[in-house]
């Protein structure tokens, strides 16, 4: 059975350069546990795909248009549908004067931004230096080893997967109550201070209006707990767990799709640029 567009699923693939056998993405810690690029702090797993959503390479995202569940998969992915062609127009000498007061710590190799563009340094000499804009692998040719882990079609279970895709948390954290159309989602206080977590809330709200459009309304809750009564509850032998309903907040997110004007609003739900925390890996590798 081969899938349609729309499917979430969970791959677990290892993604390699075909001329030097180089891998520069891996959801497997057996391919990478040996290499300097192996990050002990990470979790290794499957990633959470939307199949034809864009949230991968296009040569990837075909591919699994065309994917049988339950089959391994070995996917060729020429430059075209990867990162792109080199552009020699994109290799600039510009005056190493121009790098202001780190230009003496600049060294071949080393990633900067310029103009707002972040490049890659190929030379320095004569007081001069060539910056190429072109991404790391354009003109390389990638090799997928995948296989289809899951087709996702519970709701709870995409629920769960959907606030992961955006949340540093574990599925254990992820802690949410569904009453009739409108979904409370409870954050984790470890997260709280987290950057851009107010943006982050709205890509998961996006997320999953998407994927289950059922929803009217979507909760986020911060629960903060009075430590003064929590005290004073552990001195005179009571339960610790009060809630001090005073000192919390609630972000209601609304179905843009459900609310007035229907479909005019379906850009209000568009979320691409939304920071992806489980992607964060992968975008390293754009330079």
């Amino acid at each position: 059975m081969t899938l349609e567009k729309g499917s979430l699923i969970l791959l677990d693939y290892t993604a390699k350069i075909k001329d030097t056998n180089e891998v520069f993405e891996t959801t497997r810690e057996n391919d990478v546990k040996d290499s300097e690029d192996f990050d002990p702090s990470r979790k290794y797993e499957p990633r959470l795909l939307g199949v034809g959503e864009g949230w991968v390479l296009k040569g990837l995202d075909d591919a699994l248009l065309n994917a049988n569940m339950g089959e391994p998969l070995n996917i060729e992915i020429p430059p075209e549908k990867a990162f792109g062609d080199r552009d020699p127009s994109k290799v600039r000498m510009i005056p190493l004067r121009k790098l202001g007061e780190k230009a003496n710590e600049i060294g071949v190799g080393d990633v900067i931004e310029l103009d707002e563009r972040m490049g890659i340094v190929r030379f320095i000499g004569s007081g001069r230096v060539q910056v190429d804009f072109n991404h790391k692998y354009a003109g390389k040719t990638l090799i997928y080893d995948a296989n289809i882990v899951k087709k996702i079609e519970n709701d709870e279970e995409k629920i769960t997967n959907l606030v992961r895709r955006r949340l540093p948390i574990d599925p254990t954290d992820v802690r949410y109550e569904i009453k009739d159309s409108e979904l409370e989602i409870d954050i984790p206080e470890k997260i709280y201070l987290l950057d851009g977590l107010q943006i982050i809330k709205r890509g998961i709200a996006g997320d999953i209006f998407k994927f289950i459009p059922s929803f009217q309304n979507i909760r986020f809750i911060e629960k903060y707990q009075n430590s003064s009564v929590a005290n004073v509850s552990k001195s005179s032998g009571a339960s610790a767990d009060v809630e001090n309903k005073n000192e919390g907040s609630t972000i209601n997110i609304e179905n843009p799709k459900k609310g007035a004007g229907g479909p005019d609003n379906k850009d209000n739900n568009d979320t691409s640029s939304i920071p992806v925390i489980a992607d964060m890996e992968s975008k390293k590798n754009n330079q």
